[in-house]
């Protein structure tokens, strides 16, 4: 008797000391935080940011700490705005917006809940910020996918030195894309290459506008472009025959229709906008005061397949898109 009353003790003691760590180790309190997540299309760069996102605040939060409610808002500016929406109605704790659309949609439904955007290129040019500084203030932050736009358009010029002309290929609906082939094209001019604007308003319009730009140039650059991301097979069905190379501006878009990127990585991105939302909701950390955050690095990549169907010979320093 007295042997089980000792291990019925001993039983309670390991019970009672393994709720004392569990109650330590949760630093929330049994708080589950509410996550909406607005993704403005479903392609590798997004779709690998938003992976990224989660599990950073799954490894720092743990997975029973939060409640994401994920929408794909099928590449439509208008679904973004209800998607968003709901979200406020929901009183969510947190809204990531995925790409310049789903951040303009959620900076103009609610001025309280924290918004962290990815997948944004220029902050200042998608929230129409005169003199960006770098911090957007209020209740919005987040990381930005730019890779420096000198080097891409250095990038053209060393793949393809024979280039006359460089087509600007790019949706005109999407603001940072204008933003980007803007420099672009100065930085190619500067060179004393022509650079030619080709803006398409929506993907039933970028076949017949991706023609003329093969017709008539000898290389073309796409900029980090959610409607270019969605519809390379266009784009390769139609530069690939006519040997016209493409430079991309990630890796999503060179995989899929061109030959050489100065890529980041986009889970990475979303990795670091995790663990700012963490901060935010765990240590109290004011967004207002939050600078946007780059990725740390850029990687020259080339797709090999593309090459090798163009006859081109791959640079130096450039690793191959897996």
């Amino acid at each position: 008797m007295k042997k089980l009353l000792a291990l019925i003790l001993a039983l309670v003691l390991s019970v009672g000391t393994c709720l004392a760590l569990t109650s330590c180790n949760n630093d929330n309190d049994g708080k589950k935080y509410k996550i909406g997540i607005c993704q403005l299309v479903e392609h590798v760069a997004l779709d690998a940011a938003t992976e990224g996102f989660k599990q950073a605040i799954i490894d720092e939060l743990g997975e029973d700490a939060v409640e994401f409610d994920f929408q794909n808002a099928q590449n439509d500016i208008n679904t973004c705005s209800t998607i968003i929406n709901q979200f406020v109605s929901n009183n969510v704790d947190l809204i990531m917006a995925n790409a310049t659309p789903a951040l303009q949609s959620a900076a103009s439904a609610t001025d309280t809940i924290p918004i962290l955007g990815t997948s944004v290129t220029e902050y200042g040019v998608a929230l129409e910020i005169e003199n960006f500084s770098g911090t957007v203030g209020g209740n919005v932050s987040g990381t930005s996918d730019l890779a420096p736009l000198d080097k891409q358009a250095q990038m053209i010029l060393d793949w393809c030195p024979d280039a006359k002309k460089v087509g600007l290929l790019y949706c005109s609906k999407e603001l940072n894309s204008e933003y980007q082939v803007a420099v672009v094209k100065a930085e190619l001019e500067k060179k004393n290459v022509e650079a030619i604007l080709y803006p398409f308003t929506d993907s039933n319009e970028l076949a017949q506008i991706c023609t003329t730009a093969a017709d008539n140039c000898d290389a073309i650059y796409v900029p980090t472009d959610n409607t270019v991301a969605e519809n390379t097979g266009i784009i390769n069905n139609i530069c690939e025959p006519k040997k016209i190379p493409v430079i991309a501006g990630e890796e999503g878009i060179c995989s899929g229709c061109g030959i050489a990127t100065l890529s980041i990585s986009y889970y990475d991105l979303g990795y670091t906008t995790g663990k700012m939302a963490v901060k935010i909701l765990k240590d109290g950390a004011d967004i207002s005061t939050m600078p946007i955050a780059y990725a740390d690095k850029q990687t020259p990549k080339y797709n090999k397949d593309l090459c090798e169907a163009l006859g081109i010979t791959p640079l130096e320093g450039y690793v191959v898109i897996e």
